[in-house]
């Protein structure tokens, strides 16, 4: 099976926050392997804006850079690809440097605005982009998470955004939903008749998601601190999971529609209760620091890990409960979706009571796949054993014939270009993610009980293991 690059139009993609650490380590690298992939042409040009006095050939040394390491066969290509960079330096609240960005930008082409800054720059980047006549009602206008850090502060953000661009013009970006596996979760549900009849909870006992990351927050202590595992992963990107698993299907696959069950989901939610959340915070091991002393606050209560039991409620999922984890310092990095189906009603082998459950895991790192877990007969003679075997798909191995699965931001930033919203947050969607989560985070709040200690290289503290254990069920591993 060989992919097919479909190349957008051109296009002016203006990027503030050129010079910033995810531009470097995502966004540079992602632009290259799209020209490389013959995605756009020499029609389009990328104008690196920051506050930084820099030349066109310095800024493009920092570009240079980014793109490291290179293969001898790229050295031409990537001379070609930074031909098509130029730089502009800006007071993002001042006046310096918009004058030449409006005469930089091009009349005929698509014009992308990625902000690629602080959430405290959105507004007044955006109110200059529109003043300025730089932004057209035809514009598209990129944002990065924290989209705010609770209800009233999203619902202002939004309002400051919409003052100046409408809803079809702005892109929230959440790159977990441009990972290839997140898209074949909707491909492998409503492109297939073998999984969707099963998908509800008179087939599927629960559901398990699980964002693991071995990393701890050193280096980034001090703004973690002020999030803290439920805002940094659990409001955004473990939402969307959600989302995504949950949902209905969608009467067509566009934006609004696909947007709109996503939605549905979420003001579904029920609170959770305070005895279906752990959480938890790393502990110091050998050379490996805690993280309170990697937060510099020795009194923190902000968690680097949490768990927790949702119900959706609704027709399809009433009684199939949603696990969610998620935390630093953990065993192994892994994203995964586990969907556990339920049991046959009635057992015909004799001597055994519970076979091997069926178990369908969606990963998402690090080796993006699907693997079903079922239930077989143990070869050889000597009566009726069952084993479990494992129908496994993993994308590199698979679809070896197809292009190499691309960075979730080379997809994100190519959608922005063609228009296509679906895989971004609409703003009431962000919104009701806040309204969810704001609940949880004022009872913490208001009962200021520290996070369970959990060792580095662990599952996480023993409260999760509790909250699947109360319920008769486990977690899934973290790697071995």
């Amino acid at each position: 099976m060989v992919s097919r690059v479909i190349p957008v139009d051109a296009f002016d993609l203006v990027l503030f926050g050129a010079t910033g650490d995810l531009a470097r380590r995502k966004i540079w690298p992602g632009l290259f392997h799209r020209f490389l992939a013959g995605q756009f042409n020499n029609d389009s040009r990328i104008l690196g804006v920051s506050r930084s006095e820099l030349s066109r050939e310095e800024f493009q040394d920092k570009v240079r850079a980014a793109l490291e390491p290179i293969e001898e066969s790229e050295h031409d290509c990537v001379e070609r690809f930074l031909s098509q960079v130029d730089y502009i330096s800006i007071d993002a609240t001042g006046d310096r440097g918009w004058k030449p960005l409006a005469k930089a930008i091009r009349p005929d082409v698509i014009r992308a605005f990625y902000l690629s800054v602080a959430p405290s720059f959105f507004g007044p980047i955006a109110a200059r982009l529109k003043q300025s006549g730089i932004a057209t009602d035809d514009s598209r206008i990129v944002v990065e998470k924290p989209f705010g850090n609770d209800l009233k502060s999203a619902r202002a953000l939004n309002a400051e955004l919409r003052t100046y661009f409408q809803e079809h013009q702005i892109y929230r970006i959440d790159h977990y939903l441009g990972k290839e596996t997140v898209q074949n979760l909707m491909a492998l549900r409503f492109a297939n008749s073998l999984f969707e009849p099963l998908w509800n909870s008179s087939h599927i006992d629960h559901v398990q998601i699980t964002v693991a990351e071995s990393l701890s927050v050193d280096g980034r202590g001090e703004y973690y601190d002020q999030s803290g595992a439920m805002r940094d992963m659990v409001q955004n990107h473990l939402m969307q999971l959600l989302c995504l698993t949950a949902m209905e299907p969608p009467s067509q696959f566009t934006p609004n529609a696909v947007r709109n069950e996503k939605l549905k989901v979420i003001e579904a939610l029920k609170e959770v209760p305070i005895d279906d959340i752990a959480r938890g915070q790393y502990r110091a091991a050998g050379e490996q620091g805690s993280y309170r002393e990697h937060a510099g606050n020795p009194n923190s209560i902000t968690e680097s890990f949490v768990a927790m039991k949702v119900d959706v409620a609704n027709w399809r999922w009433a009684g199939t409960p949603f696990y969610l984890r998620t935390g630093k310092c953990l065993r192994e990095r892994l994203s995964e979706i586990a969907v556990y189906f339920r049991n046959p009603p009635h057992m015909i082998f004799p001597g055994i009571d519970t076979p091997h459950g069926n178990v369908l895991v969606i990963r998402l790192q690090p080796d993006e796949g699907m693997t079903l877990h079922t239930t077989i007969k143990d070869p050889g003679p000597g009566g009726m054993r069952l084993t479990e075997a494992s129908l496994d798909m993993t994308f590199a191995d698979s679809l070896k014939d197809s292009e190499k699965p691309q960075d979730a931001y080379e997809r994100l930033i190519m959608d922005v270009i063609r228009g296509d919203q679906t895989l971004f947050m609409r703003g009431d969607e962000v919104e009701a993610a806040w309204a969810w989560a704001d609940p949880i985070i004022a009872s913490w709040t208001d009962r200021p009980i520290k996070p369970q200690q959990y060792d580095v290289g662990s599952a996480g503290p023993e409260d999760a293991l509790l909250l699947m254990h109360k319920d008769g069920r486990r977690w899934r591993t973290i790697g071995q």
